[in-house]
């Protein structure tokens, strides 16, 4: 694959969207701003990291975890995982989560991801390119079950375009990975 790695930089994925409130999502892998963990990348085992959130509006009816890396180099960026209908009593998810749910959010599910997997998919950023954005974001939805034309096999764009609407507030956590 060719691509220029001094090509100027994505815009911000949520910035150019309606305004919605935020709330506070944290991680013990993740500190804003700075390089993820060798573990949340593919080369160092593909795990999710804990994700931690309060403060979400009380008319939240569900939540959508999404991450989404803008800066890879195809047109509309690269979707790295999608879970749909997590409900409200969920307020954070554990390490590996996009991995082994194991029923920890019952009615949770993943959809299909940029690489046609159905889980959490690590950093990977081609050799040689500039530092990819991992935004790892927790959206508050006003619905209870996102209707998704296809369900699980619903296309990423599909799923952010369903959920944009219905999306209260979202609280937002980045990151970046090079190799």
């Amino acid at each position: 694959m060719t691509f220029d790695p001094n090509r100027p930089q994505a815009p911000h994925p949520y910035e150019g969207l309606p305004a919605v409130p935020s709330f506070l999502l944290t991680s013990p892998q993740i500190t804003e701003g700075e390089r993820l963990p060798y573990e949340l990348s593919d080369d160092g085992g593909a795990h999710s990291p804990e994700l931690n959130w309060r403060d979400a509006p009380a008319e939240t009816k569900s939540f959508l975890i999404t991450c989404f890396d803008p800066d890879a180099p195809r047109p509309g960026g690269f979707w790295h995982w999608l879970l749909v209908d997590v409900p409200t009593c969920c307020t954070g998810l554990p390490y590996d989560a996009g991995r082994h749910l194991n029923g920890d959010v019952a009615s949770a599910y993943s959809t299909i991801n940029s690489r046609g997997d159905y889980k959490y998919v690590g950093a990977a950023p081609p050799a040689g390119d500039q530092l990819h954005r991992y935004f790892f974001a927790v959206h508050a939805l006003d619905v209870t079950h996102l209707q998704l034309p296809l369900g699980t096999k619903t296309s990423p764009v599909d799923v952010a375009f369903t959920a944009l609407p219905h999306t209260i507030a979202r609280a937002v956590l980045m990151g970046g990975y090079q190799r």
